[in-house]
């Protein structure tokens, strides 16, 4: 299997439940929610949805509640629009201010190693 598909896949899944979700869903319980990630295990059965919720404690667990009770309705609207074979199956999870922090870190060190280093050049 090609190593970069779940990254893809991954990516994919990220924008359209970001678009699904802001600007289609009509749950009064869903607020201001926002898909920082999704992580799609290399089976192609699961994924995490990693969502920053803004409001109080209580209005982040009924935005997550309401997110796991419509599951099945966003897994049919992504099984709709996105051409794959297996949909995941979808698992929400709040995303911590820790966890962005190391994702941007992680997003700089891959940046860094596909530049070369300043005095380098590509030409060999």
């Amino acid at each position: 299997m090609d190593p970069y598909r779940a990254e893809r896949v991954s990516e994919a899944l990220r924008e359209e439940l970001s678009e699904i979700i802001g600007y289609e869903m009509a749950d009064p319980r869903i607020g201001a929610v926002t898909v920082t990630g999704v992580h799609v295990d290399p089976g192609m059965r699961h994924a995490r949805v990693q969502v920053q919720v803004s409001g109080g404690e209580q209005e982040q667990r009924e935005s997550l509640e309401a997110l796991e009770k419509a599951r099945t309705y966003l897994r049919r609207q992504v099984a709709a629009r996105l051409t794959l074979f297996r949909v995941p199956e979808l698992h929400f999870e709040p995303d911590l201010p820790g966890d962005a922090l190391s994702r941007m870190e992680q997003l700089l060190k891959r940046a860094r190693r596909g530049r070369p280093k300043a005095g380098e050049s590509s030409e060999s």
